[in-house]
């Protein structure tokens, strides 16, 4: 099973970030290469639909408003993976936020390094892209 974590230190209140990722709904709101998100099965599936025109349909699997964390489990993606289970995260951390998106899979067709590195993008990316909605 490969891993991958990534964070980001953002200023703002884990309220103030919570109240903008924590529906599961919400990824077009910071996610700009998730320009579309449908929900079906009372919301606890989503139907992603990325810039480039990918689909990706994913499964709630937790969801903790007190704790501000979920987590998902992807049931069709254009990725190299199976058996993905990603948490997405908002902590207070001293006078701002942390946001931490982390997740396991097994590869398929590529090495642990290759699908780790491939997430690892994913993530990193969309917490800066999380970030710039909170100028310092």
């Amino acid at each position: 099973m490969a891993t991958t974590t990534a964070f980001i230190d953002i200023p703002a209140t884990a309220d103030q970030v919570w109240q903008l990722i924590g529906g599961f709904n919400s990824l077009p709101d910071w996610l700009p290469f998730i320009p579309k998100s449908e929900l079906s099965e009372g919301g606890r599936v989503r139907s992603l639909q990325t810039a480039d025109g990918a689909v990706v349909v994913e499964r709630l699997e937790a969801f903790d408003n007190a704790g501000k964390t979920y987590s998902y489990s992807i049931l069709q993606a254009p990725f190299p993976a199976t058996d993905y289970l990603a948490t997405i995260s908002v902590e207070a951390q001293g006078q701002g936020t942390r946001v931490t998106w982390s997740g396991r899979f097994a590869p398929v067709g590529v090495s642990d390094k290759e699908v780790e590195e491939l997430f690892a993008g994913i993530y990193q990316g969309g917490l800066e892209a999380l970030r710039a909605n909170y100028p310092a």
